[in-house]
């Protein structure tokens, strides 16, 4: 798909559900990475581009409805109260993304540390598929301002082959607060329905 009959679509969407083109997302360089690398749309206040089928091969546009929308603040409403209880409800609404996805993209099968071993390429997501779908909904949640204690940060990579770390990446978030300590979310690692890892970068890096 072209690019401007990817934009046009969007903005046909978007204007289906009686909104105006969005103003786009300020990202910081190596978020903007992860987009432009794949040639892909960042995310918007209305919508997001979701990648599966392995390195962002098969895309869809989830456009977020008014009821979508109201979910997801619900959610993360519960988290108000500190950082650690922020990322808890951000757990709760990645498992809501991950059913949502499903409907369109058939991953309700999807395994954990999906790669090329799982034969099922159309319907999983390998890990850079995860950190860009982790990266644009963290986006739209810092763009309707529900996230409150974190920013999103830039991705992180690991790999180290001589301890046995297999090469892998994943979207970060960081506390607010002064000082504050970065965390991973990386649905990568976890199945279908499942709460996304979240742990600190620091724990993540040193992981095996």
């Amino acid at each position: 798909m072209s690019r401007r009959i990817y934009l046009a679509g969007v903005l046909l969407l978007s204007l289906l559900l009686g909104t105006g083109p969005a103003a786009a997302i300020k990202l910081l360089p190596a978020v903007e990475q992860l987009y432009s690398s794949v040639e892909m749309e960042p995310p918007s206040a209305t919508h997001m581009t979701v990648c599966y089928g392995f390195v962002c091969r098969l895309r869809l546009t989830l456009v977020f409805t008014d009821a979508e929308r109201t979910s997801i603040t619900n959610m993360m409403n519960k988290g108000r109260a500190s950082p650690a209880e922020e990322r808890k409800a951000i757990q709760q609404v990645f498992v809501w993304f991950d059913h949502r996805v499903a409907r369109d993209a058939g991953t309700n099968k999807r395994i954990a540390n999906a790669d090329v071993r799982s034969f099922d390429a159309n319907h999983n997501f390998d890990c850079w598929d995860t950190t860009r779908n982790a990266a644009s909904l963290l986006l739209v949640l810092q763009e309707w301002g529900v996230m409150r204690h974190h920013r999103v940060s830039d991705p992180r990579y690991r790999g180290n082959i001589l301890i046995g770390q297999l090469p892998h990446n994943t979207a970060v978030i960081k506390e607010t607060a002064p000082g504050g300590t970065s965390w991973v979310v990386d649905m990568w690692p976890t199945a279908f329905g499942q709460v996304p890892d979240v742990m600190t970068l620091d724990k993540w890096l040193d992981e095996i």
